[in-house]
């Protein structure tokens, strides 16, 4: 992300930063980096994603203050923040400084010597312009790609996930399986049983991915059948489908 008022701190890249990259880019401009607990660096080190936002800024009589949030999505699916401060309030020249949580950025801030805000210059204090979306789901690290593997093996559907959606889950770590209540299946033939599962994923690059099982015995001689897709509403449907071919 470029700041404005120090193009030299915050120079754009062509390509996209590693979380890896951002966290030592961030840590090698800010002065108080060494204050960082250690275990918060031990956790950033698992860093799948990242993202960077500005919080709030504030700009009067040549002095400026910003603050960014820097948010890294985890390896076992959580997220942790650091708060950046930029300033030129010292020295006049631009410095930064870091922060494990809001409580120590508002004193940070508040200790600097800048004069009364200006309305037409100061974002509310501490007012986030946007926060990053977490996890929708509690993931469990395991062997997520082989059991998408075998999730996919099973379906018995000629319109299961793709070769792409494969690719894709080949690369997850995590996940979490879930049953999907809702809207019943219209009935069918009595003794029909139908049950519906989600298969989330958590993927290396930080993206979640959720396979539908449809598992039920609407077959004409009423086995258990698998099957799976890539959305809630298809499986639903299809589920509706097998209920109404066997009534």
């Amino acid at each position: 992300m470029s700041v404005p008022y120090d193009t030299e701190a915050y120079e754009p890249h062509e390509s996209p930063e590693s979380p890896e990259e951002h966290l030592a880019r961030l840590l090698g401009r800010a002065l108080n980096s060494f204050e960082l607990p250690d275990d918060v660096i031990r956790q950033l080190d698992t860093a799948l994603a990242h993202d960077s936002s500005l919080h709030s800024a504030h700009h009067s009589a040549g002095l400026h203050r910003e603050t960014y949030r820097h948010t890294w999505l985890l390896a076992d699916g959580s997220a942790l923040t650091l708060w950046e401060l930029v300033h030129n309030t010292l020295s006049g020249a631009t410095q930064h400084e870091v922060y494990v949580d809001e409580e120590e950025l508002r004193a940070a801030t508040d200790r600097l010597p800048l004069p009364p805000a200006l309305p037409d210059f100061e974002l509310p204090a501490l007012t986030p312009l946007w926060s990053p979306p977490g996890p929708r789901h509690a993931y469990v690290p395991d062997d997520s790609a082989d059991h998408a593997r075998r999730l996919l093996r099973r379906a018995e559907n000629p319109d299961r996930p793709d070769a792409e959606t494969a690719a894709l889950l080949a690369t997850a770590f995590a996940h979490q399986i879930t049953q999907a209540f809702g809207r019943p299946c219209r009935a069918g033939r009595i003794g029909l049983g139908f049950a519906l599962y989600e298969h989330a994923f958590l993927l290396r690059d930080g993206r979640e991915l959720s396979l539908w099982e449809a598992e039920h015995t609407a077959t004409p001689d009423g086995r258990h059948m698998c099957e799976v897709y890539c959305s809630e509403d298809a499986a639903r449907e299809a589920m509706e489908r097998r209920a109404a071919q066997v009534s």
